[in-house]
């Protein structure tokens, strides 16, 4: 039997490796629903009764109402914190590419320029002290 060094063996390729986890990931995953299966199959049956006159059913009957209320109360919460952060985090700074700005005027109408888009991030605005969001009424504070 002839010994070689280490780094002169023949490597399995990534192929083959990534196909033996796939395999006892599976073979894990089968076990582990097996048993379960077992378990669910020896419990025996539930005698509480459940009173469903006294349930309400409001959520079953309207799920858009529904929706629409949890929707409008948990937006405000989540968004909220993130309506505070500042967007530019170079605002201030020497370096703050979003303080430049050009502008053109073509004949008789009024001068036109990026710094109406960008003065409001170059001086280091959250989100809700931007036009835009302060035009949707303020949708993040309520």
């Amino acid at each position: 039997m002839t010994s070689r060094p280490r780094h002169a063996r023949r490597k399995e390729s990534r192929r083959a490796q990534a196909v033996l986890r796939v395999g006892l990931t599976v073979t894990a995953a089968g076990a582990a629903l097996a048993g379960a299966g077992g378990l669910a199959h020896a419990a025996e049956p539930s005698t509480v009764e459940t009173p469903v006159g006294e349930l309400d059913t409001s959520v079953v009957h309207e799920p858009q109402e529904t929706l629409q209320y949890a929707l409008e109360h948990s937006a405000g919460g989540a968004l909220r914190p993130v309506a505070d952060l500042p967007i530019n985090p170079m605002a201030g700074t020497g370096s703050d590419p979003l303080d430049n700005g050009i502008g053109t005027q073509v004949a008789d109408f009024k001068p036109i320029g990026t710094e109406t888009v960008t003065g409001p991030l170059a001086d280091g605005a959250s989100l809700d002290e931007l036009p835009v969001v302060q035009a949707l009424g303020g949708m993040l504070r309520d």
